[in-house]
């Protein structure tokens, strides 16, 4: 079995690997956070701790799913806020989990109103004994406009509640970013200038998963009505994705250190999220799909990875596809990449002959008497459609041609 040093150091604060449990109902109470790190967790972020004065009050049910044909779970709508239980347990539960799992990290994720809230509740929080805290500033379905996201968006807000926090704790803390404004890198600056070490990015986007179509209301539906809330899961990485790396791409930010969040299922998700500049890896929903021991999977899958990588340590992998994600406007078009068709794999149901036709340039005929494809390179501009709605992966990259006029060589053509 092939073992590799999965630790990782984040803010000065040294992780056994860079897996977490997320803010969220995956981590609610002193039990699932001890079974999360029985299983082998590096590290849990303790669902968000509001303000004494605050009362939650939750709907029910409060979750609903988007899927696709026999896929499950591609997307998840949650309803839920902050941790529901009095500021007193979640403190105690703080204590013991600290006490009983002192080489385990724990992170507080705190939550005010007003600014002598957050300095308080960060006061609190590292009396208790966390090893860090992360400020939510980013929950989109918060019954009061003074928590959330609509905090998250103001950036001399999030300023001036970065400093509250830092005046309360000494601990090393992380912002949390929301995704539901255009450009993050402003938010996150304001945060960096208030005093924040680190950043959490991404919070869950806001969304309406379905709608009943009898009924007419979105889904869940609670007393006939339904609201916009947050959305996660797989679905979610590519934006998770984006918003890093355009946050490691701004000169001001490329130091940032960034724990990463939104979609992580696979090691493969979690080797994206490192290669584009997350230190730590956080997850939620696919904890509520598999349970916490997807971990296992998790590990065993990156110590893999990284020995095909030839690297001893994960430092090594972070943020090495920042500099390969430029703007549109400086990419290579001087050539066009021919899918190749493998007819011993083809199993002549003829997708690519559809979603060429009807969704791209037409470029692929069909022989109805062998049901078999064929590309006219006359018609094809490369876009490589036929290949991704191929069901047994029968189309891939052939034959490279450089467009007329151009200048670049064939062989220094990076695929």
């Amino acid at each position: 079995m092939i073992k590799k040093d999965l630790s990782v150091a984040f803010l000065g604060v040294k992780f056994e690997n860079p897996f977490c449990l997320s803010s969220s109902p995956v981590g609610n109470c002193y039990d699932m956070c001890k079974k999360a790190y029985d299983v082998g967790f590096g590290g849990v972020v303790f669902k968000t701790i509001g303000p004494k004065s605050y009362f939650i009050d939750e709907v029910s049910p409060r979750f609903d799913k988007i899927d696709k044909e026999d896929t499950p779970f591609i997307g998840f709508k949650n309803m839920e806020q902050i941790a529901e239980h009095p500021l007193e347990e979640n403190l105690a539960d703080l204590t013991r989990l600290k006490k009983e799992y002192p080489n385990k990290v724990l992170i507080a994720s705190i939550m005010g109103n007003d600014e002598k809230t957050w300095e308080d509740l960060a006061r609190l929080v590292e009396e208790a004994g966390a090893d860090m805290i992360e400020m939510n500033l980013s929950c989109p379905q918060m019954t009061s406009h003074a928590m959330g996201s609509d905090v998250g968006a103001n950036p001399e807000l999030c300023k001036k509640y970065c400093r509250a926090v830092k005046r309360g704790s000494k601990l090393p803390m992380m912002a949390k970013m929301t995704p539901n404004i255009t450009d993050m890198v402003p938010v996150a600056l304001a945060c960096m200038e208030g005093g924040a070490d680190g950043i959490a990015a991404i919070n869950t986007v806001k969304s309406i998963c379905n709608i009943d179509l009898n009924k007419y209301v979105g889904m869940p539906i609670i007393d006939g009505k339904s609201s916009i809330s947050g959305y996660s899961g797989k679905a979610i990485k590519p934006i998770a994705l984006r918003f890093i790396q355009q946050m490691k791409s701004d000169p001001r930010l490329k130091d940032v250190e960034i724990s990463g969040i939104g979609g992580i299922e696979t090691w493969e998700d979690a080797a994206e999220f490192i290669l584009i500049g997350s230190t730590t890896l956080q997850m939620t929903t696919s904890c509520m799909q598999y349970g916490y021991r997807i971990v296992e999977d998790l590990k065993n899958g990156l110590m893999h990875y990284m020995d095909e990588q030839g690297v001893n340590s994960l430092k090594e992998l972070i943020g090495l596809a920042n500099n390969n994600i430029i703007p549109a406007e400086q990419l290579n078009r001087d050539y066009i990449v021919y899918p190749k068709i493998d007819l011993d794999k083809c199993v002549g149901c003829g997708r690519c002959y559809i979603s060429c036709y009807d969704g791209a340039h037409q470029a692929m005929e069909w022989d109805e008497k062998t049901r078999r494809p064929n590309c006219n390179h006359d018609k094809c501009v490369g876009c490589l459609l036929c290949g991704h709605v191929c069901p047994v992966k029968a189309i891939s990259l052939g034959e490279i041609v450089i467009k007329n006029g151009r200048k670049t060589k064939i062989e220094d053509i990076k695929l």
